[in-house]
């Protein structure tokens, strides 16, 4: 695993997991999360004080992952892999009634942040004159239809392609890019206060009889970015139970639902979602 290592949306579920895998591989994280209280929580947590540090950060605005990327230089001098995982849920609802200002959040959150972190995390990484990582949290909803709302899912296609364009530009510098792709996984940002949608998919979808647990993507994640990965650039590695194997519709079960209210979901931010009934 690097050394030291930046992790966003780190105040919970997989980005929580992400840095305890650091800290427990004897690297220092900086925790980015844009609610406070989540974040000094993972602090607390993740222990290793000396190691651990948090910034409070809008993944969305440049100047935030500038700094944030600049606070891991600052305390631990240097930056080896840059985990861009933060992510709502956004937009929801018929495409026939989403607003433009929800889709483009939506957007802001889950790929101008990816985008951002790329660019300032290689930024340094090239001036260090050294190999890097950079891992994306993406979703097998951006693999194919049906795995999650329309805005959500056509962002996690563009972070997948985002990832491979970046890896073709940064091999030459030996900085990797790779994404996640993970499937139904136990968090709050998934289930949304009820758990047993997760179940649902497990027990009638999802072939693989385990329930999904962010520590099984932190997993994947750490790996991508240790030396055991060094020959593997640009992938969209799946970590799904075997959903896609199964050509999963997911969002079937809660569309009679969807069909009937549009609105945001802000996942872990502090944000309430803003919803609206038709």
């Amino acid at each position: 695993m690097s050394s030291v290592a930046v992790v966003t949306g780190a105040g919970g579920g997989i980005g929580l997991e992400i840095a305890r895998a650091v800290v427990a591989a004897g690297g220092s994280v900086v925790v980015g999360d844009l609610n406070p209280d989540r974040g000094r929580h993972a602090v607390a947590e993740l222990g290793a004080s000396d190691r651990v540090r948090f910034e409070r950060v809008d993944v969305a605005e440049e100047a935030d992952v500038e700094r944030l990327v600049d606070a891991a230089v600052t305390t631990f001098g240097r930056i080896d892999a840059m985990f861009n995982n933060a992510g709502i849920g956004g937009a929801f609802g018929p495409i026939t009634e989403q607003s433009v200002a929800d889709w483009d959040a939506t957007f802001a959150v889950n790929v101008r942040s990816v985008f951002l972190g790329t660019k300032h995390a290689a930024r340094q990484m090239i001036g260090q004159g050294s190999t890097g990582a950079i891992v994306n949290t993406a979703s097998i909803a951006g693999l194919s239809g049906g795995g999650g709302p329309q805005a959500y899912s056509a962002a996690k296609a563009a972070v997948i392609s985002l990832t491979r364009t970046t890896a073709v530009e940064l091999a030459p510098h030996r900085i990797r890019v790779n994404a996640v792709c993970p499937g139904a996984i136990y968090t709050e940002l998934l289930h949304r206060g009820r758990p047993e949608l997760t179940d649902r998919w497990r027990e009638e979808i999802q072939p693989w009889p385990d329930r999904g647990r962010p520590e099984m993507i932190a997993e994947v994640a750490t790996w991508l970015a240790s030396d055991a990965a060094r020959f593997v650039t640009g992938e969209a590695v799946t970590a799904d139970g075997g959903l896609m194997a199964a050509a999963p519709r997911l969002m079937d079960h809660d569309l009679p639902h969807l069909q009937r209210m549009t609105g945001i979901a802000y996942g872990n931010t502090g944000k309430d979602p803003d919803v609206r009934r038709l």
